[in-house]
């Protein structure tokens, strides 16, 4: 997605090289994304990519260039030993002075809009935190930063949001320094620290022996809340999500549904793991298996939604008669000529004002139930009267409790 830019050096010493990648917006806030010991690899180039689909203009500066310019190493044996070695060859006050220096070079581009904020990974999380003590950027995050603690003198003169991921197994930056680096911040309201339980250094990296993916998103996540809070874009992400489904479930049309989505989306339906990864896949799916394969009579009726800064939780009812096959819900089952009723649940992740991937879940024993397919008796699961309670709280609670009736005469608390 991206080009390289030069950038001048505060020294006066020369230029160096920095990543640069633009969202599809016509402008937006500013992002540094700083690089770990490996130099600006393909790794830290997806970063920014990623970002930049987020709606920010990004750089990533070449930290690496007084020692060599273009360093871009990958993770074998012999690539991370000449990443050590960088590493301990590596000037962290210089780093933060080409740091500040890209920070300007931001601010200066037309196409920057709003603040400046940077994440760092590494040895950019350490940088991540120095950059916040030492310059004008406008909020912080950093991802398990190896020898923050060195630098806790540091931490009163933090006077914007700085968000700290952290694993709890991290073997570059064990317990003591964790703890250490929390105390010097004791009194600094700026700073939220999340650690992440049984994680280990770089667990945000795919490509790490230690990748995690859940750990990931939780950070990523509020990472994205953070810069949402100070530096924006904000986008409407509750018309996004009206859109895409007025386009899936109104219009019926699979192009617009998918220029709603990121260009690398997923949908995941939990129940049947229906859905499709990737663009080419997903077209596919919504062409011949979702969108021209609801009922005519589909009904969306919604009860609740709450919003995230990257993300969406829709409560619905999904309402239907089962007067065609419904490849993604009851794949392979004949039409029944049933009515059907069930409560909905869809949790919508962004990136910028794109649908990045959707994870739909519902109940599928009560969609049996309600088409005749599953025999409730003796069984603890309902039909239609999921769907009738959730509308109306006071129709009876524990009805498929046998045991219900035993505790009316026993004493409570």
């Amino acid at each position: 997605m991206g080009e390289y830019v030069s950038i001048t050096a505060p020294d006066g010493t020369g230029t160096f090289s920095a990543y640069l990648a633009k969202p599809a917006q016509a402008s937006g806030p500013g992002m540094v994304v700083i690089q770990e010991i490996f130099g600006v690899n393909e790794y830290v180039r997806r970063t920014a990519d990623r970002f930049a689909e987020a709606g920010y203009v990004v750089l990533a500066p070449d930290l690496f260039w007084r020692i060599k310019p273009g360093i871009d190493l990958g993770y074998s044996p012999a690539e991370w030993q000449r990443a050590f070695e960088l590493f301990q060859t590596f000037d962290a006050d210089q780093g933060i002075e080409d740091i500040a220096a890209t920070i300007a070079a931001l601010r200066a581009r037309e196409d920057q809009a709003g603040g400046v904020g940077c994440v760092g990974y590494c040895l950019g999380g350490k940088l991540a935190f120095l950059t916040a003590a030492r310059t004008d950027v406008d909020g912080a995050v950093s991802y398990y930063g190896v020898g923050m603690e060195a630098h806790g003198d540091e931490a009163k003169n933090v006077s914007v949001p700085i968000v700290f991921h952290m694993g709890e197994l991290d073997s570059y930056a064990p317990a003591e320094s964790r703890d250490a680096l929390i105390a010097a911040f004791a009194d600094n309201p700026h700073a939220t620290f999340h650690v992440y339980p049984g994680q280990d250094h770089a667990f945000a990296r795919e490509e790490g022996e230690h990748y995690d993916k859940a750990s990931t998103l939780m950070a990523y996540g509020r990472t994205m809340e953070l810069f949402h809070n100070t530096i924006g874009p904000v986008f409407d992400l509750s018309k996004l999500w009206d859109d895409h489904c007025y386009f899936e479930f109104g219009t019926r049309s699979v192009p617009d549904t998918m220029a709603t989505m990121v260009t690398e989306p997923y949908v995941n339906h939990i129940p049947t793991m229906t859905g499709g990864v990737g663009a080419n896949q997903l077209s596919r799916f919504y062409q011949w298996h979702f969108v021209n394969a609801n009922p005519e009579d589909t009904k969306l009726i919604p009860i609740s939604r709450t919003i995230g800064s990257t993300s969406l939780v829709d409560e619905m009812l999904f309402c239907f008669t089962h007067t065609s096959e419904i490849d993604w819900m009851l794949p392979g089952v004949a039409p029944t000529e049933k009515y059907v009723e069930i409560p909905l649940v869809a949790i919508v992740n962004f990136r910028g004002d794109k649908l990045f991937n959707e994870h739909i879940y519902w109940d599928q024993a009560s969609v049996l139930v309600q088409i005749g397919a599953l025999d409730p008796t003796g069984l603890p699961v309902a039909g239609i009267e999921t769907a009738k309670k959730l509308v109306d709280e006071t129709l009876p609670s524990n009805t498929l409790m046998k045991a219900w009736a035993t505790s009316e005469a026993k004493p409570v608390g």
